[in-house]
């Protein structure tokens, strides 16, 4: 039965239509301006951690997807060897404040905590600010930033475009590819890949 849900789930969602009107945060170029305030109630701006990596994670608990990554604690896994080695992780979550699958502050902070999770700081960008700039379209979406400020990834957490977690240690993990390179002073071999989860649930207009 948890098969044949994930395997709809994945039909349904891993080709949702993109939201409209979203720029990009192409490699090679500076990373658009983040300033918001934290579901901790803190000001974070990316200027703030310039000499620093940091990763964007697009995140919404309701997606299947993100259950496959969190559910198999491959995305806490990640944060946890990240930020251990310094990187700055900060996970985003663009839901509109009126859709079904908004989460307030208190309650994403909850769900983070009860995942285990460790990113951080943890943003809520309820009027798509954040990831029209970055080009966010699905939930999970994974940006890396280097520490001049340069985006050097932006796209898909790994290769296999399923809800599956049994995918999980059979896929080519991008973000963790991209960090090898980065570590042992070479580009990034794959800056793009095409992202896939459910659609972010951006506001209207």
């Amino acid at each position: 039965m948890l098969k044949q849900f994930l395997i709809a789930a994945a039909a349904v969602f891993a080709f949702a239509p993109f939201a409209p009107a979203l720029a990009e945060a192409t490699p090679g170029k500076p990373a658009p301006a983040i300033s918001a305030t934290d579901v901790a109630g803190k000001p974070l701006k990316l200027e703030d951690f310039r000499g620093k990596y940091v990763v964007l994670e697009w995140f919404n608990p309701s997606c299947p997807f993100v259950v496959k990554h969190y559910g198999s604690s491959n995305m806490q896994g990640l944060q946890q060897r990240l930020t251990g080695d310094g990187v700055v992780w900060i996970a985003v979550n663009s839901t509109a404040a009126d859709h079904s699958e908004f989460l307030p502050a208190a309650k994403a902070a909850e769900w983070m905590q009860q995942q285990r999770a460790t990113p951080t700081r943890v943003v809520l960008d309820p009027a798509g600010t954040i990831g029209r700039a970055y080009g966010a379209r699905t939930t999970p979406q994974m940006v890396i930033i280097d520490p001049k400020g340069t985006v050097v990834y932006n796209g898909a957490i790994d290769s296999i475009r399923s809800a599956n977690p049994a995918d999980v240690p059979k896929a080519t993990n991008f973000v963790t590819q991209a960090f090898a390179e980065l570590k042992a002073g070479k580009p990034v071999s794959q800056p793009t890949t095409q992202p896939y989860g459910c659609s972010v649930k951006y506001t209207a207009g």
